[in-house]
């Protein structure tokens, strides 16, 4: 099946040796997940593979045992306003989005999404964003050969990581695909024969998390179960209630069915199924041999939630490994950084407190010593005047209080007229600061969750991945500062 899927889609050679190496019983996948974002998705996404391929290739030296990577897409997610924009920065470093418009629902699958005829006025609308490199050509050849009227989106995703890191060995499993349902049925019919005991598990492990200080990521209703029919839609099923005699019953939009005629649904027509977020890992790791999973930040949060899950159907859980994390910046952003002795998350706050703290450093030692002083004096003299004149008149002592006041507020004015002074002289600071910023933290945001892969495609070209293949480190909790 997953060599199938490879085949139709001309995956590289590297990626059908890994698939062959997969029916080894001996092999051991690692395994990373993630939607089918517009164009390869944010810069995340490609760490998430990467830190997949590199794993991989660890385990197996390491180890002495084959390990394949496994991308696993999760076709049938339905969060379709997400997936179907990209974010981008332009030649002004400025934060601009490409969206493919779609008329599908808000709980429609991703896998029943086709590109529209727009799609080109897409690409064509993103190249015009992104500034011309010697890459830009055939880059966006490319890229309009993959992403074509007609063709689902995620199979158009799926084409793109196989062009990307097929080469590297990366297995891309579409999980959407009908011919893997018949693999888990019996984890499928599990849910419906205990319904609701997946929410129950996931729930109780969150309030442990909870009670020791930490978030539960995930709260589910106490009827969930964790399984979506794919029919008009992605809808959920829930338990209506539990007869004595007829068993339980089953809500699916406007129908209601008991449960036996349900689980012949589901004997019959296991592609009609599909997991939610709690019970998806248990399937991902039913079909592959996985020992290690590669997840962010927000999966790792779930995750700690599933160790009594992943028991409850009898599936080994695996090592949970954080995916590797970095933001790409040139030269000049370090080069500033280090000229000023910054750290890197001082970029993310988006006034400009940070920078009038780096204005007012630069102020010549003999003004700030000068300003302090006047304060000081001014302080002390009308500390002296209050004294004297408590013996006169009593109710004086707040007049001296708002003139301290206003002298105070009025040294402050000076002082921010003197800072914006340097402002107008060190022009160059300010664009430095702006340039940084915009680099590692658009409107904001990490760097890797709001600008797409196909922004740093276009800058470094096609040997940006071998290159971040050598430079990301694998170091739990470390965040690279890279520049290619």
């Amino acid at each position: 099946m997953v060599s199938a899927q490879l085949q139709a889609r001309g995956a590289p050679a590297a990626a059908l040796a890994s698939a062959v190496k997969l029916a080894n019983p001996d092999t051991v996948a690692i395994v990373a997940g993630q939607q089918a974002g517009l164009f390869g998705g944010p810069l995340f996404t490609l760490l998430k593979a990467l830190t997949t391929v590199r794993l991989a290739r660890r385990v197996s030296s390491e180890h002495n045992v084959t390990a394949v990577p496994v991308f696993w897409v999760h076709g049938e997610d339905h969060d379709l306003d997400e997936i179907s924009s990209c974010g981008t920065l332009t030649s002004d470093l400025e934060l601009r989005t490409v969206t493919v418009p779609h008329e599908s629902t808000s709980d429609q699958p991703a896998s029943e999404i086709q590109l529209p005829d727009s799609i080109a006025d897409v690409i064509s609308d993103l190249r015009e964003l992104l500034p011309e490199t010697e890459f830009t050509d055939d880059l966006f050849e490319q890229l309009a050969s993959i992403y074509r009227p007609g063709v689902g989106m995620v199979e158009a995703f799926s084409r793109w990581m196989d062009a990307l890191l097929g080469p590297h060995g990366l297995i891309v499993f579409d999980a959407s695909d009908a011919n893997a349902k018949p693999m888990v049925r019996t984890l499928l019919d599990r849910e419906l024969e205990i319904p609701g005991q997946t929410s129950r598990l996931a729930a109780t492990a969150g309030e442990r998390l909870s009670a020791l200080g930490y978030h539960a990521q995930v709260t589910l209703e106490p009827d969930a179960v964790a399984l979506f029919y794919l029919g008009d839609g992605r809808q959920a099923i829930r338990l209506q209630t539990t007869d004595s005699k007829a068993g339980p019953m089953f809500d699916i939009g406007t129908d209601v069915l008991p449960s036996d005629r349900l689980r012949t649904q589901l004997s019959e027509r296991p592609e009609a199924f599909s997991p939610n977020v709690l019970l998806r890992p248990v399937i991902q790791d039913a079909m592959f041999p996985t020992v290690a999973t590669v997840a962010g930040p927000s999966e790792l949060a779930y995750l700690a939630q599933l160790r009594d899950v992943y028991h409850h159907f009898d599936v080994p859980m695996p090592i949970i490994y954080p995916r590797a994390s970095a933001t790409l910046v040139d030269q000049a952003t370090l080069k500033f950084l280090h000229r000023y002795t910054m750290d890197f998350e001082m970029l993310q706050p988006q006034d400009d407190g940070v920078l009038n703290r780096l204005l007012a450093a630069l102020l010549p030692d003999a003004v700030e010593r000068t300003l302090g002083a006047t304060e000081q004096t001014v302080s002390e003299h009308l500390a002296a005047v209050a004294a004297e004149v408590s013996v006169v008149d009593p109710t004086l002592i707040g007049v001296v209080e708002t003139t301290q006041s206003r002298i105070d507020r009025d040294l402050r004015h000076l002082r921010n007229k003197i800072v914006q002074a340097a402002k107008r002289i060190d022009e160059t600071l300010r664009r430095q600061y702006y340039r940084a910023r915009a680099q590692a933290f658009p409107n904001g945001d990490p760097q890797e969750r709001a600008i797409g892969v196909i922004y740093f495609l276009n800058r470094y070209g096609p040997h940006l991945i071998e290159l971040l293949m050598n430079e990301l480190t694998l170091e739990v909790g470390q965040h690279d500062l890279l520049t290619l």
